[in-house]
């Protein structure tokens, strides 16, 4: 059915049976939107809901057909996740292993590691965990510090890495490590299981009382020769692949604001605190919303995911995002201090403020982003260093 969707050019009929089919598929119990990472707890709800997908045919809506996907256009696939966004539930398990890793394989993999592992990412059966970031190097991946040594059987790591989405639930890490002294030429991607001897996952507790990420300790981890993706050094242009797929993701994010942007209103108003100055900021984030919606609709229109629109549509969302949830300080006022996890509207409220100020570090920083945006698209000069 979602290959045939997937040629079809009204995007009007497009978005009314993608809406029809998400609001009348049964949900699994203890299904919730947790967005592009479960939790240990949603892992089982999210797989049975990922399942649902797959026999559809909504999963891997970008893959090409040959690998189990629609070939579906970026619109596609921004209108989909627009409306599970909108329907309150996750557009799949989990965002790296069909969003990442799945178009890396496709791309870079030899048949034998697209033949293992990517029918198991695509029927939700593997979860899998992007260990790029390091202690000393988030958004600057370059500065990536793991070593990954050649040995006779195969490659031995060492190192360490962090804020690693899943790595508690998860069967595979796409690892980012070094293998030679240069910057980018000297970085190469590898299939790490998290079972592996010399492994070790300690999950870290987040201010919203969730646990999503991670610290993942590699201590002499022995790797076949079939674990490398692609060539040694090739791992700079593979990670690339990697950070541009989860741009698409924006869209849900815009969606997803809307919903809290009405929720603040309704909480301002039954508290009697929807005066001239709350107002003005709710309708100044308001009008930022809306032009971050029309500039996502021309950035997916053109299709090129390496347009700058893009890096302007991660910075303004991510701060976006942050000034909303900040707003729950004046909406709620003292009710503002109760427990995120505790399940009530209120608490809904106080995460969306907590989650927000970690929207403008993951993915990249405001401040590498707008270092991007001034070197790569203004032409600046580039920060001193």
């Amino acid at each position: 059915m979602t290959t045939a969707l997937a040629d079809t050019e009204d995007l009007d009929e497009l978005r009314s049976r993608i809406r029809s089919f998400l609001q009348n598929a049964p949900k699994p119990d203890g299904l919730r939107n947790y967005g592009p990472t479960p939790t240990a707890d949603d892992i089982e709800p999210g797989r049975a809901w990922h399942k649902y997908l797959a026999e559809h045919g909504y999963v891997c809506l970008h893959w090409p057909k040959e690998y189990g996907g629609a070939d579906a256009s970026v619109a596609f696939q921004a209108i989909f996740a627009e409306e599970c966004a909108r329907a309150g539930v996750p557009r799949q398990l989990g965002i790296t292993a069909i969003d990442l890793v799945g178009p890396v394989l496709i791309k870079f993999g030899t048949p034998e590691q697209k033949a293992r592992y990517l029918d198991p990412i695509r029927l939700g059966d593997h979860v899998w965990t992007q260990l790029f970031s390091e202690p000393g190097a988030g958004s600057d991946l370059a500065g990536v510090r793991t070593r990954a040594e050649k040995t006779d059987t195969g490659w031995r790591i060492n190192g360490q890495k962090v804020w690693s989405s899943a790595a508690n639930s998860a069967q595979y890490g796409l690892l980012l490590a070094r293998t030679g002294p240069e910057q980018h030429a000297g970085l190469s991607m590898f299939i790490v299981p998290m079972d592996a001897p010399g492994v070790s996952v300690r999950p870290l507790k987040q201010m919203d009382g969730e646990s999503k990420f991670n610290e993942v300790f590699l201590d002499n981890v022995e790797l076949a020769d079939d674990a490398l993706i692609g060539e040694p050094g090739q791992g700079w242009a593979i990670a690339l692949v990697t950070l541009g797929r989860e741009r698409l993701t924006l869209g849900t994010q815009a969606v997803a604001m809307f919903k809290l942007h009405e929720r603040m209103v309704q909480a301002a108003r039954d508290r009697g605190r929807l005066d001239a100055t709350l107002s003005r900021s709710l309708t100044r984030l308001w009008a930022r919303m809306w032009l971050l919606r029309y500039t996502w609709q021309r950035a997916i229109e053109g299709g090129d995911l390496t347009s700058p629109a893009f890096s302007v549509l991660k910075l303004m969302t991510s701060e976006t995002d942050r000034d909303l949830g900040d707003l729950a300080t004046e909406v709620l006022g003292t009710d503002v201090c109760v427990d995120p996890t505790a399940g009530t509207d209120d608490a809904d409220l106080v995460r969306a403020m907590l989650v927000g100020r970690a929207q403008t570090i993951l993915g990249g920083t405001s401040e590498i982003q707008r270092n991007i945006l001034g070197e790569r698209v203004l032409g600046l000069p580039k920060e001193p260093r």
